[in-house]
């Protein structure tokens, strides 16, 4: 089969939809399949293009036996809605106009969203090559967008719901990353035949039990200390302002460090809150590729998924708890909703309610004194992953969704 995904997100930018894609897309070259990625030059989150592809507007390369044709962009940082908003449209144009061409009779494209614009250019595909338009959907937008406070209800997101529900009546199969994203759609009156869900997974292969990594102890001068880390995006949906107040209640215990790793819009002011209230145990560490967080993982005593505490959120499962259990490293959550329930039937993770100080500082010291049940945590999460979210298993199951289309 031929495969044409279409996506904004792709290695070497970070990030768990750029991960998403690549490994599902490796898989899928593995089972016999060409697959071709259509997608944009990588600056996220920095907006900085890499020097090799400064200055063009196409370029193709291979990446493990998949395809890549990489496209102009409107580089710009992980902030700012306007600018992000015009980079993601310029990818919209770019990757019909120089790549449309390029690739010769594809049997299915695949749409990965967000970002929105995106589905249009995978519609337009679609249209044109007269091939099954198969629409991923990762985020319900422009719901998240107003729940999140960045855009207001009002005639546009109106419009865009419009836009969206069209697609999604046009796609010949929908694949949902959890069940409340099915039940939302469907209930809205899409037809249930055709929406699948594939949640996020975890590749076994990076991700995996093993011991501290003493180079990584040693370079950020971690030595006994017990380290409690999170590592992702730094923006508004975490709110790690909260995490900030549950360190700063646990400065009494001289050896807990916590680690922020990674970039975001509430970086600077998060580190400007360290600065003006003199948190002591608190380190913020750049962003790190992806061979390099399963480091960080496996040297973290306990490691941390925070989200905002908004009604979306409910159904939303952030992809890295199946790289944390695949590590055997104990959970502090603070959340609600599907993700929530996964964690507590794994059995790996403390759930607190989500932006609760108080709670996720309780939680941090109950596994830091109770033994048994840290160990417990530690078994239980590599085991639940293997039986449910291995990456492998779930892009077998997404080749036989497009194989029946």
């Amino acid at each position: 089969m031929k495969i044409v995904v279409v996506c904004h997100y792709f290695p070497p930018e970070i990030g768990a939809p750029s991960r998403r894609m690549y490994e599902m897309a490796k898989h899928w070259v593995e089972a016999g399949n060409e697959v071709h990625v259509v997608t944009c030059f990588p600056n996220h989150p920095t907006g900085i293009i890499p020097e090799k592809y400064k200055g063009k507007k196409y370029s193709y390369e291979e990446m493990d036996g998949i395809h890549v044709h990489r496209n102009y962009v409107y580089a710009t940082p992980n902030t700012g809605f306007v600018k992000k908003t015009l980079g993601h449209i310029s990818f919209m144009f770019s990757s019909v106009i120089f790549s449309m061409n390029k690739i010769k009779k594809p049997d299915v494209i695949l749409t990965s969203s967000p970002t929105f614009f995106s589905i249009i250019s995978g519609y337009c595909f679609s249209l044109i090559k007269r091939a099954p338009f198969v629409l991923e959907i990762r985020d319900l937008w422009p719901a998240a967008m107003i729940e999140l406070g960045v855009m207001k209800k009002g005639p546009v997101t109106n419009i865009l719901e419009k836009m969206e529900l069209f697609f999604y009546r046009k796609s010949s199969r929908l694949i949902m990353v959890t069940k409340a994203f099915k039940e939302n759609v469907v209930s809205r009156g899409i037809n249930g035949n055709k929406v699948h869900v594939i949640t996020n997974g975890v590749n076994q292969d990076l991700f995996y039990p093993r011991m501290k990594d003493e180079e990584l102890i040693n370079e950020y001068k971690l030595n006994d200390k017990f380290i409690i880390s999170y590592a992702g995006a730094h923006g508004i949906s975490q709110n790690l302002s909260v995490i900030l107040n549950a360190a700063q209640a646990l400065e009494e215990y001289e050896d807990i460090q916590f680690l922020f790793i990674g970039e975001g819009a509430e970086k600077e002011k998060l580190k400007r809150t360290v600065s003006d209230l003199n948190i002591s145990n608190v380190k913020f560490i750049d962003s790190q590729p992806k061979d390099r967080i399963s480091a960080f993982y496996s040297s973290s005593d306990i490691s941390l998924i925070p989200l905002r505490n908004i009604e979306l959120f409910k159904s939303f499962i952030p992809s890295k708890m199946f790289e944390i259990m695949a590590c055997g490293v104990p959970i502090v959550a603070s959340l609600e909703g599907e993700s929530a329930d996964i964690l507590s039937e794994s059995k790996a993770a403390s759930v607190v309610q989500p932006e609760n100080a108080e709670e996720i500082k309780q939680a941090i010291l109950k596994l830091k004194h109770d033994r048994n049940l840290y160990i417990q945590m530690q078994e239980n999460g590599p085991k639940f992953v293997e039986q449910n979210y291995s990456r492998k298993k779930l892009a077998e199951q997404y080749l036989e969704i497009m194989r029946d289309i």
